[in-house]
């Protein structure tokens, strides 16, 4: 039996699961805003004290890498690495991406006749962080932040039925206009990550879990308040 623990955590939902086999046994999840830093380790924590489990118990933690929120993203790979350090366990990254492709095949989303699935994450405004997916989850083309216009992904929707999935589809059902283009405005969560995760495991595609970074697609910026605090 193989067992792991997969945390979701790079957009508005908190997620964690534990599959076992590649079957989800436990799932945990909130949308509460900000809240990813208190509720993530003890969703993990939860999980493994109903299911009478420790973490070494555990074959792997299986942490979303992005892109996404890069508060989420931090707190998703701090958890996931404390977990890996403390139990001796191996890190397995799964792309955002990736996870809401596998969530669209596995949750029986995909439209008939679709080949192609369009995962969106939402940046800002009219940019989403995306990538096209095949139906047997194979990404081909690469993962970009990109402007959402009414001709976007227009190559791929002249071919048939295209299904946009993610919190980055809702705000592009009144642009993409295509009368083949399908959205499902739906944020990624862990049980979507079992598939892909499993079979890194089988693989051992592992990360260094001193050095793994999430990836972010967009530096980070701050800003400077303009009010005067004094």
């Amino acid at each position: 039996m193989n067992r792991l623990i997969l945390i979701e955590t790079s957009t508005v939902l908190c997620s964690t699961a534990i599959a076992e086999d590649g079957r989800i046994i436990c799932e945990k999840i909130s949308d509460e805003p900000r809240a990813h830093a208190s509720l993530t380790a003890k969703f993990v924590s939860d999980m493994l004290k109903e299911n009478g489990l420790k973490v070494d118990d555990c074959d792997a933690v299986a942490v979303s890498e992005g892109p996404g929120s890069y508060t989420g993203l931090r707190v998703g790979v701090s958890t996931a690495k404390g977990l890996c350090f403390g139990a001796g366990i191996p890190l397995i990254a799964i792309g955002t991406l990736d996870t809401l492709a596998w969530q669209a095949v596995d949750n029986g989303l995909v439209p008939e006749g679709c080949e192609y699935i369009v995962p969106m994450i939402d940046a800002r405004r009219m940019e989403v962080y995306t990538g096209v997916f095949t139906t047997d989850g194979r990404q081909v083309s690469p993962t970009t932040a990109t402007i959402v216009t009414g001709d976007s992904f227009s190559e791929w929707l002249d071919k048939g039925p295209v299904l946009f999935i993610g919190d980055g589809a809702r705000k592009c059902e009144g642009t993409i206009n295509h009368p083949d283009a399908v959205f499902a405005p739906l944020a990624p969560k862990a049980s979507g990550m079992v598939r892909p995760a499993t079979e890194a495991l089988k693989e051992r595609r592992f990360k260094d879990v001193a050095y793994f970074e999430p990836f972010y697609l967009k530096e980070f910026v701050t800003t400077v308040s303009k009010k005067k605090l004094f």
